[in-house]
């Protein structure tokens, strides 16, 4: 019970690192990796390392960085690294060990230098206050931690918040087409956190006797949704009034219609 955390917290840490890695590499050498790929070899190597005796690993940025700018392209690089790694460790152990901590530290501060993201600070008051705070709660909880991955989830929650916050707005535009027919034009992303707000923006009562609902502008994503709709074909309905939909993308259309949802007309 208490190895799992520890267990977890790793792997996070472990992904969170190669993909940036990988991230960073794409950007210097203007290729592209496969991340899924990474992560699934990243996996099976440490789970079979785990019966050798030996410790989870992962891509290292700093390595990696000087790796690449002192010319490596290939897959040999790497290799070539990985093996004279390997013979220090297994030959040299001795003269590695009387190397003193302190230059080994002056080596990762001048790493730590050479990779960092300068412009990251010097714009950060360029960029949208939330993703300038996300990076400051993100980077704070870290160094009061030192636990990569609490800042990381403290980073992932903060921004799906955003996210979300972002979203939650929903409005409604109309034309009168005729004395007895309105178009209702909705703009925005309908989901559970705007299913209240869209259906208090429909007049019931004084609606004419035909209603289109015009979703080209928005997009419905979860059963919350589906359920407004309906409710406000219900509400109006309920004044012997057709609603019609039109507008949906193949997404939205199937998920009204699993659940049923379809036009007062039968559209």
């Amino acid at each position: 019970m208490i190895i799992l955390p520890y267990s977890l917290s790793l792997a996070i840490v472990g992904i969170l690192e190669s993909l940036l890695t990988a991230s960073v590499l794409d950007e210097m050498t203007e290729t592209t990796s496969n991340k899924n790929k990474e992560v699934r070899g990243q996996g099976i190597a440490n789970i079979f390392t785990g019966f050798f005796g030996g410790m989870a690993g992962c891509a290292l940025i700093g390595q990696s960085v000087i790796n690449v700018r002192s010319g490596g392209r290939t897959r040999l690089s790497t290799l070539v690294s990985g093996a004279f790694l390997l013979f220090l460790i297994m030959a040299l152990s001795d003269v590695v060990n009387k190397v003193p901590m302190a230059a080994l530290v002056g080596v990762m501060i001048m790493v730590a230098i050479s990779t960092f993201d300068w412009k990251s600070v010097y714009h950060i008051h360029k960029v949208p206050r939330t993703d300038a705070l996300i990076m400051i709660v993100t980077v704070a909880i870290v160094l009061y931690t030192h636990d990569l991955s609490k800042g990381v989830l403290a980073g992932v929650i903060l921004s799906a918040l955003v996210l979300v916050w972002k979203m939650a707005k929903i409005g409604v535009s109309f034309s009168d087409d005729q004395p007895q027919h309105q178009t209702y034009h909705v703009k925005g992303q309908l989901f559970f956190g705007t299913t209240s707000r869209f259906v208090a923006l429909f007049d019931y009562v004084d609606d004419p006797q035909q209603i289109t609902l015009d979703f080209s502008g928005s997009h419905i994503w979860d059963q919350s949704a589906v359920s407004a709709i309906a409710k406000v074909k219900s509400k109006y309905e309920q004044q012997n009034k057709q609603v019609t939909f039109i507008g949906l993308n193949e997404e939205s259309k199937l998920v009204i219609l699993k659940l049923g949802v379809t036009s007062s007309s039968g559209h």
